[in-house]
């Protein structure tokens, strides 16, 4: 059955701008577009996007350059109207009360800003997010030790030591529902909320394939087989945590007993389609399931909406 969604349409993936790579390389544009009247600019700081207190990014033009000075602007690319669109990461210091924008927004957990904001705005403070996290994280050379510098705009480190270009990496995470007939499996681990059951999921590792490792993730997890060569693919989300891309998948499990590794899950069971309709739709009295925002909502609706 053809899905009834797709990535086009997951929140935090949605309505991208056009990132114009070609100008990244070129600092004269660059400083050009960064002065531009019409310049649109979202402010983070530690991961946290700057929010008007009713929902939605504050957004700057060029006078960002004045709360800021020397921070090196990240280019995100150009919306529908051709305006340059950038994210400035503000030092850890900076208070916003006491700046000239006081009284605009404050920064936010950006859990809570993800249903806030709309989805082209989700889509750039994600990327921000994870680009901003992974030069905070990799300040230094991989390959001789020496500190590395911002290049192409935010989206390249270089070293001045040994020349190596470093550039920026997503994590893929299978995230999946195992299903049985009319039942899907779900798990909870022990930090989440009371009531709270997700997908599994977890990370592929090197030399196997995305359907390979959600099938070893499954039984890793919870002692079910699945024949990978039976994987569905459904959907995928960037995950700004700190950066990975949730890759959406449905596997049919050729056994149903569970055995929960407690160092993954606190538990799991299965559960029957019309149940995980009525958590979709907040009526089951005992469950609930993530947040639209995440991906596992997604696909928990995918299947829940099939005919049994």
């Amino acid at each position: 059955m053809a899905n009834t969604t797709n990535s086009d349409f997951i929140p935090l993936g949605a309505r991208p701008i056009d990132r114009a790579g070609h100008h990244r390389t070129d600092a004269d544009w660059l400083a050009s577009a960064y002065a531009r009247d019409d310049v649109l600019v979202l402010l983070m700081q530690g991961g946290l996007p700057l929010l008007v207190r009713d929902g939605g990014l504050v957004w700057l033009g060029p006078e960002v350059a004045k709360l800021a000075p020397g921070s090196e602007p990240l280019f995100l690319g150009l919306d529908k109207n051709g305006t340059p669109v950038f994210a400035v990461e503000m030092p850890g210091d900076f208070d916003v009360e006491a700046s000239l924008i006081a009284g605009t927004g404050e920064f936010t957990d950006f859990r809570q800003a993800m249903a806030l904001m709309s989805e082209m705005e989700a889509n750039l403070a994600s990327t921000a997010r994870s680009l901003f996290e992974w030069h905070r994280s990799h300040r230094f050379c991989s390959r001789c030790g020496a500190e590395s510098v911002r290049a192409e705009a935010g989206w390249k480190r270089a070293c001045t030591e040994c020349t190596a270009e470093h550039f920026p990496r997503t994590d893929p995470v299978a995230i999946m529902l195992a299903v049985k007939g009319d039942k899907c499996l779900l798990g909870r681990q022990k930090m989440w909320p009371k009531g709270m059951w997700s997908c599994l999921a977890g990370f592929i590792e090197p030399g196997e394939t995305l359907e390979q490792g959600a099938a070893r993730e499954v039984h890793e997890e919870a002692g079910i087989h699945c024949d990978p060569a039976k994987t569905e693919y459904l959907f995928c989300q960037p995950w700004p945590f700190p950066s990975s891309l949730m890759i959406g998948l449905i596997l049919p499990a050729e056994s149903d007993e569970i055995a929960v590794d407690k160092n993954e899950l606190e538990t799991a069971r299965w559960f029957s389609r019309d149940e995980i309709r009525r958590v979709l739709a907040g009526e089951h009295d005992e469950m609930f399931a993530p947040p639209p925002f995440a991906v596992a909502h997604h696909i928990m609706k995918e299947w829940a909406e099939r005919e049994s």
